[in-house]
């Protein structure tokens, strides 16, 4: 079983939380063999923090163009044959890697792996108990480079919300399993004023675009 994986994190001013994510990564069971950080523009230390990981830590800084260009970027700089990726405010628990791991090398190369996900407040420091859902997530994708790269790059609609919807929807498309683990095995934080904890009127477009691009596909599949 190939367990040599690289890590792609995009990060957007997440100075508060990307020293517990990346400490997370290298805290596998499994540890990566690289970790590439791609700093989307951030005005707070989010890079002077990576940077002092050294090691198997990369950053790459560039000017903000959204978190699914920033996914892009950061797996276009690794080099494994497999690749995870994880938010930089989220969590992964010490096994999550070991276990996905054996899950994709059982399905073979066509498949995506995800997991549930522990939803926790990032003001509360309890985090044994909380929401567990079904995580079709940045956070809890385990693929080789292969598929992504037949699925085509991650695309930020407008209101940049809703990314991984319609990639995963492509993938789909595409025949692709997409393989929900059934056990928690990240965390993933709320942050009171984020994008995602108070959806706006762009944001709710965004999810409206993606969920049509995905009708659509679907619709002109059932007529060829």
């Amino acid at each position: 079983m190939n367990m040599t994986y690289s890590v792609a994190i995009p990060a957007y001013n997440a100075a508060r939380t990307i020293q517990e994510t990346v400490s997370s990564v290298l805290n596998q069971t499994v540890p990566p063999c690289e970790i590439v950080v791609v700093d989307d523009g951030s005005s707070d230390a989010t890079a002077e923090i990576v940077n002092q990981f050294g090691g198997c830590v990369r950053i790459i800084q560039q000017a903000n163009t959204g978190c699914g260009a920033a996914t892009n970027a950061a797996i276009a700089a690794t080099n494994a044959m497999l690749v995870a990726a994880v938010d930089a405010d989220d969590v992964w628990l010490p096994h999550k890697m070991e276990r996905q791991l054996a899950r994709l090398a059982q399905l073979g190369a066509d498949a995506v792996v995800f997991s549930k996900m522990r939803q926790f407040r990032h003001d509360n420091p309890d985090r044994s108990s909380g929401d567990e859902p079904d995580a079709w997530s940045r956070s809890t994708m385990l693929l080789h480079r292969a598929t992504f790269n037949r699925v085509g790059p991650i695309i930020d609609p407008p209101g940049n919300c809703g990314e991984m919807v319609d990639w995963i929807a492509r993938a789909r498309h595409l025949g692709l399993q997409t393989d929900m683990m059934p056990e928690v095995l990240a965390l993933r934080r709320i942050i009171s004023g984020s994008m995602t904890f108070n959806l706006g009127d762009d944001q709710r477009r965004a999810y409206l675009s993606v969920a049509r691009a995905a009708l659509l596909r679907r619709r002109k599949a059932s007529q060829q």
